[in-house]
């Protein structure tokens, strides 16, 4: 399994940085329409600049499962053919818009259309990059990871990601402006309360979607007449079945219960630090129940006839 880290690591922070961008995305449209431009690039650009780093590790980290970095021309040889192919160069068409994007955002380059028109483009490959990176896993001799809900869950894990990890880069950033003095009418927070309401919203929705596709899943494996689905069951039972029901508790606690109280103290004009620590602490505790969950994903591979 040590040799799969690089693609654990790979696959949930490419994730996280599409859902990150796209949350963000719609974030700044509303709050532009209703407190202005210069309000909502104050409110997100160092958030948008937070997601670059994540790209970065995740573009190195598929260049180290190659092996050999000269390789990479061989693998990116057949878009027409591999999902493979595809994931790599949309990871690297992603990563470019995102950085042109970023540039002119921050420089307030160009005009406010050509900046939303680029980062409409820009959230539409993330999306399709999230299909693609599923759709490798779409191998008929892997029961556990044959299955529709491997794409749902692909994109389950890049919205509650994204949506918490921007929550807490809000929030800090919030912190800085207020070291700034920047907030003198308060302004922000009123966008950042508003804003971490419906990250809260939008987390209990997905960790609803979250318990009901696990145990389909599990119910399609139990199902599978096959021996590899049954060694499946038993590698996340048998072997691992203590990280597991870590995985669920954790993700539930941070989706879940610190996404409650996350929106019970934004709805109440709670301290800015309480809010604060609250965003972190579930977006930390998500993150961790993901990093098992995709480590369970690989190790729950068996092979038919192997």
């Amino acid at each position: 399994m040590f040799s799969e880290w690089p693609l654990i690591v790979f696959t949930i922070v490419m994730q996280l940085a599409v859902g990150s961008f796209v949350i963000l995305g719609g974030i700044h449209f509303f709050a532009a329409r209703r407190y202005g431009s210069k309000e909502a690039d104050k409110l997100s650009d160092y958030a948008l600049l937070a997601i670059g780093p994540a790209v970065a590790l995740g573009i190195i980290l598929s260049l180290l499962h190659l092996g050999n970095p000269m390789n990479a021309p061989y693998a990116i040889a057949h878009f027409g053919t591999s999902w493979l192919s595809r994931e790599i160069i949309l990871s690297l068409a992603f990563s470019g818009i995102g950085a042109v994007f970023a540039l002119l955002q921050w420089r307030k380059i160009g005009s406010s259309t050509l900046r939303n028109a680029l980062a409409l483009i820009g959230a539409a490959v993330g999306l399709v990059l999230v299909y693609a990176i599923s759709m490798v896993y779409q191998i008929a001799t892997v029961p556990a990871w044959n299955t529709p809900l491997t794409t749902v869950s692909f994109f389950i894990t890049a919205f509650l990601l994204g949506s918490l990890a921007i929550g807490a880069a809000l929030v800090i950033n919030y912190w800085n402006l207020r070291r700034k003095s920047a907030d003198q009418g308060n302004t922000q927070y009123t966008m950042l309360a508003t804003t971490l309401k419906w990250i809260a919203l939008i987390s209990v929705v997905l960790l609803g979607m979250q318990f009901i596709v696990i145990p389909l899943y599990l119910a399609a494996l139990a199902t599978n007449p096959t021996n590899a689905a049954s060694d499946s069951l038993d590698v996340l039972f048998s072997e691992y079945g203590l990280l597991f029901v870590l995985r669920l508790v954790l993700i539930f606690l941070g989706a879940g219960v610190f996404a409650v109280f996350l929106y019970r103290m934004a709805s109440s004009n709670g301290s800015v630090r309480v809010l604060g620590n609250l965003a972190v602490i579930a977006f930390t505790l998500v993150l961790v129940s993901e990093v098992l969950g995709r480590f369970l994903f690989y190790a729950s591979m068996v092979r038919v006839g192997i």
